[in-house]
């Protein structure tokens, strides 16, 4: 009884001492010489977008049952939230929180990235290749940005939350029924749709900024967090109306796949994980 206990005890911690050792090389390699060579950026075309999605919608139908596999808890995570949001009252941020998927989604699509990767490489992937990110050299720069994510996300909530308490608030809304009254047929409901609107897509310019290409390079090449977020930030000012254009499909299609309590996102998450892998590739030479 013993051994049976030991064996997974002994495999758990031995990962987590890799684990543990990769972040530990990953933050030292942000400093070290191999993380001041900038990689190339190429200006990219409408026809990259196009040729991205249908490059991502193949690796979907590849690998659709793993995929889906990987991104089931998103809906789960996003059905709980919209539960909560109806029991705290906490409806105003219902729709704040949905689209807040557009700013964490690259960190959700990680695992996705490395499928693709693989893929390209010539082997068959399986939803278990996307636990490979922990052995990557840049996990630990992986688990910062993604941080940074976050607290983006975070930071949006708080605002979408302050625009609503200076226009409809500071009580909540008796009722769904009610909310979307006030929303749409008063003043103040349009100045909250406009202002939190211009603040949103604030929030997702900036993470469109970092992040459209740094997750994938960070996987792809042993480079630090600060090179990855340059570069990220050069291919939006190299192709700003291009890359304008894939955050704003993105963030669409996010919504949309949303309204069928969620479960959309199965589908539209895996489809652009592998896709921005693509055009990651078209984007970094």
């Amino acid at each position: 009884m013993a051994r049976t206990i030991g064996n997974p005890l002994s495999w758990l911690f031995q990962h987590a001492e890799t684990t543990s050792h990769h972040i530990s090389a990953s933050v030292e390699q942000m400093g070290s010489e191999l993380t001041r060579e900038m990689p190339k950026v190429r200006r990219l075309e409408l026809s990259d977008l196009k040729y991205a999605l249908k490059a991502g919608a193949d690796d979907f139908a590849a690998c659709r049952s793993d995929a889906m596999f990987l991104v089931l808890l998103y809906p789960l995570i996003g059905l709980v939230m919209a539960v909560t949001g109806f029991s705290m009252n906490l409806l105003p941020l219902l729709v704040p929180m949905i689209m807040g998927f557009a700013i964490i989604g690259p960190l959700a699509a990680v695992g996705l990235y490395e499928m693709s990767s693989r893929r390209e490489a010539g082997f068959e992937p399986k939803w278990m290749d996307a636990f490979d990110v922990i052995r990557s050299p840049s996990f630990g720069a992986i688990l910062m940005l993604g941080l940074y994510l976050t607290v983006l996300f975070v930071g949006w909530l708080i605002c979408a939350n302050s625009v609503y308490t200076w226009t409809l608030g500071p009580e909540a809304p008796s009722s769904l029924a009610a909310f979307a009254t006030d929303t749409f047929t008063t003043p103040a409901g349009w100045v909250m749709i406009i202002v939190g609107s211009g603040l949103g897509a604030l929030f997702a310019l900036a993470a469109l900024a970092i992040s459209v290409v740094s997750f994938p390079l960070l996987l792809d090449r042993h480079v630090g967090l600060p090179v990855a977020v340059i570069t990220s930030v050069r291919v939006l000012r190299a192709s700003p109306v291009v890359t304008l254009a894939w955050g704003a499909l993105i963030g669409t299609s996010l919504v949309i796949a949303s309204i069928p309590l969620l479960l959309g996102l199965v589908v539209v998450v895996p489809i652009f994980g592998h896709a921005t892998w693509h055009l990651y590739r078209r984007a970094v030479e």
